[in-house]
């Protein structure tokens, strides 16, 4: 748990997920903020510096509406990466998608998250207060910016995705030598995303019955009628 600076910063549980996302902000940028972090297991400072067109698709007419729908895959620039190896594509999950369909930001501005004034776009200490301030209104310790990423990453892990494609998605620069020998292929980076969908911010509601069980309810008993034939 990181606490002032010091230790590794917390990996988050569902629950607490759902919490933050529900509770901890009622601003849509912040929970834009939040699930780009969270779904794609990018760093802090390459999400605060997307620009728009990274994220929706250009279409044509007004200029104060040049951006369409959601793009199936975000694009993190190579200059705004941390180690500046490449520029990675990561594909949009569903919850991720929802959540940018629904966020309006200023038209002048070509950044995702514009800065103060609306000028420029957010930086990463100002992103990083505002997990700060979501936290500390729903009591959650512990926790950074770099939370959601560890808690990204761990999914895949433990979800069984090979290191490799993890580091496809990351962008990290180890497994350097395994490079040479391993091919990520399109469909593995998106199975890999696909996994986040077991950290969803939507929460369901456990009092829903299914059919299936409806039925089981009113007819607990199941029988062949064959088996009273004489």
């Amino acid at each position: 748990m990181k606490i002032d600076r010091h230790g590794k910063a917390k990996i988050l549980t569902t629950e607490e997920i759902q919490l933050l996302f529900n509770q901890g902000t009622d601003k849509d940028r912040d929970r834009v903020l939040f699930g780009i972090c969270l779904y794609t297991g990018c760093r802090i400072n390459e999400c605060v510096t997307l620009q728009k067109i990274d994220v929706y698709a250009p279409r044509s007419g007004s200029l104060r509406d040049r951006y369409g729908k959601v793009r199936s895959e975000l694009i993190l620039r190579k200059k705004n990466t941390k180690n500046k190896l490449a520029t990675r594509t990561i594909p949009v999950i569903e919850e991720l998608r929802l959540l940018l369909a629904n966020y309006q930001t200023l038209p002048d501005n070509p950044y995702l998250f514009p800065g103060k004034g609306g000028q420029g776009h957010l930086n990463s200490d100002s992103g990083a207060r505002l997990l700060k301030q979501a936290c500390r209104r729903i009591g959650l310790i512990g926790i950074s910016s770099h939370s959601f990423r560890r808690t990204a990453l761990t999914q895949m892990s433990n979800a069984g995705i090979p290191l490799r494609i993890i580091q496809e998605i990351s962008g990290h620069r180890n497994l350097e030598q395994l490079q040479r020998y391993l091919e990520v292929k399109p469909e593995q980076v998106r199975g890999a995303i696909a996994s986040l969908s077991m950290l969803s911010h939507i929460q369901q509601d456990r009092d829903t019955t299914s059919e299936s069980e409806i039925k089981k309810i009113d007819d607990p008993i199941s029988t062949d009628k064959n088996s009273y034939k004489q």
